[in-house]
C-alpha cells in the first residue's frame, strides 16, 4: 500500500493515558467468554438472571456480576418483566435485554481500535485487542465479511457481505422493486452524495479469497483511504480500509472488515 495510504488510516493516540486507561477497562469487559455468551443469547428476546445463568451454566451471583458489568458499559438493559409460574402465582423479575445497537457498536469500535493503525506502545493491551477482537468476531459476527457505517443518520449500522456481489445505493423511491432489500446495501436517503441503488454506487465483489469494491460511474465518486478511486476499476480490499461514498456531510463512510 503507497505511504500516503498508510499514513491516512493512522491515529496517534500515544499522549493520553486516560484513553488507553478506559481502552483496558472496555477489553476487560468483553475478554470474558461468558459475557459475550450473554451477549448472544439476549440478541433473541430478554430474560432474567435465573434464565441466563442456566444457560452458560454458571452461579446466579456470577452471572449477576456479568450483567452488571454488561450494563456498566452501555450493552445491556434491565426492566420489570414477569416471572415463571409457581405455585404462589407470578412475581416481578428483572429481565436483561440488549441495548439497540449494541452489538454492532461492539464491532465497529473494535474494528475502529485494531484497523486505524492507533499507535500503541503497550505490547500486552495491543494483544489483548487483537485477541478480543478476534474473540468478539467469531462469538458475535461469526466471522463474517462486513462493512460499517460511520457518521450520518445510521452511524454505526453494520452490513454483512454474503454475496458474491453486493451493490451499494441509496433507495430509488421510483424504482423500489430495483432494491434487493436482503443482499443490497441500502442507504437512506440523507446520504445524498451515494448515487441510487438502481444505477448502483458502487458493488463490492469476492473473487476467490480477495474483496474487491468497483465505482459503477458514480456523480460523487469514491475514495479509498483517500486516494480517488478510477471509474469501473475494481480496487482490491483490506481489512481496515476506509472507503468513502462522495465527499463531505451527505457522503457515507464504510469501514471494511475482513476476516
Amino acid at each position: 500500500m503507497p505511504e500516503h495510504q498508510e499514513e491516512a488510516r493512522t491515529v496517534v493516540l500515544e499522549q493520553v493515558p486516560d484513553y488507553f486507561n478506559e481502552l483496558s477497562e472496555y477489553l476487560e469487559v468483553l475478554s470474558n467468554s461468558q459475557r459475550l455468551k450473554i451477549l448472544k443469547i439476549l440478541e433473541k428476546r430478554p430474560k432474567d438472571v435465573r434464565m441466563i445463568a442456566s444457560e452458560i451454566n454458571t452461579s446466579y451471583e456470577n452471572t449477576k456480576k456479568h450483567l452488571d458489568k454488561l450494563i456498566g458499559m452501555g450493552l445491556i438493559r434491565k426492566e420489570v418483566g414477569l416471572g415463571q409460574q409457581t405455585s404462589k402465582g407470578v412475581h416481578p423479575v428483572w429481565k436483561y435485554s440488549l441495548v439497540p445497537g449494541a452489538m454492532e457498536a461492539v464491532v465497529r469500535n473494535l474494528g475502529i481500535f485494531s484497523n486505524m493503525r492507533i499507535n500503541i506502545d503497550d505490547a500486552d493491551l495491543k494483544k489483548r485487542l487483537d485477541e478480543v477482537r478476534e474473540a468478539v468476531e467469531g462469538e458475535i459476527a461469526g466471522k463474517k465479511p462486513m462493512v460499517i457505517l460511520l457518521g450520518g443518520t445510521d452511524d454505526g449500522k453494520l452490513f454483512i457481505l454474503e454475496k458474491a456481489d453486493t451493490r451499494v445505493g441509496r433507495i430509488d423511491p421510483s424504482r423500489p422493486e430495483s432494491a434487493d432489500l436482503a443482499s443490497d446495501i441500502i442507504l437512506s436517503k440523507e446520504y445524498s452524495s451515494v448515487s441510487r441503488v438502481s444505477k448502483p454506487h458502487g458493488i463490492f465483489r469476492k473473487e476467490g479469497q480477495n474483496y474487491y469494491f468497483e465505482d459503477r460511474g458514480s456523480s460523487g465518486g469514491s475514495y479509498l483511504n483517500s486516494t480517488e478511486l478510477q471509474k469501473r476499476q475494481p480496487a482490491v480490499l483490506h481489512d481496515g480500509d476506509l472507503l468513502e461514498l462522495g465527499k463531505g456531510a451527505h457522503g457515507a463512510r464504510l469501514l471494511v472488515i475482513l476476516p
